[in-house]
């Protein structure tokens, strides 16, 4: 009950997973979801590959490669800002259970005994 009246945050460990989840499936996940949305609806359809093609024909390739190389390290800025994202969010968990542990922490550190 503690969970649901948020005296107790969420552990660690299912941060770790959502940071993954997040890393790994969620720009995977957008690419497909983009493509459906491109194919599914025409108009979409017809502007994403005019301007594919107007953009790849006045481009030279040096500047090419500079564009994908942008959207690159953009997609790399991305994934470090969510890694210290999380980082950020186990620590203030870290923090806030050094600094205010669980009441019933005590009794049953008790118990141990």
């Amino acid at each position: 009950m503690d969970f649901l009246t948020f005296k107790s945050f969420i552990s660690i460990e299912a941060l770790i997973v959502f940071y993954y989840i997040g890393a790994v499936l969620l720009p995977f996940v957008l690419w497909l979801f983009l493509r459906w949305i491109i194919g599914k609806y025409e108009l979409l359809s017809s502007a994403c590959g005019k301007t594919k093609e107007l953009l790849w024909s006045v481009l030279s390739t040096k500047d090419k490669m500079k564009l994908v190389l942008f959207f690159l390290i953009g997609f790399l800025f991305m994934q470090l800002f969510w890694r210290m994202f999380f980082e950020f969010l186990i620590a203030y968990i870290q923090i806030r259970d050094a600094l205010y542990p669980h009441p019933t922490w005590h009794v049953e550190m008790l118990q141990i005994r």
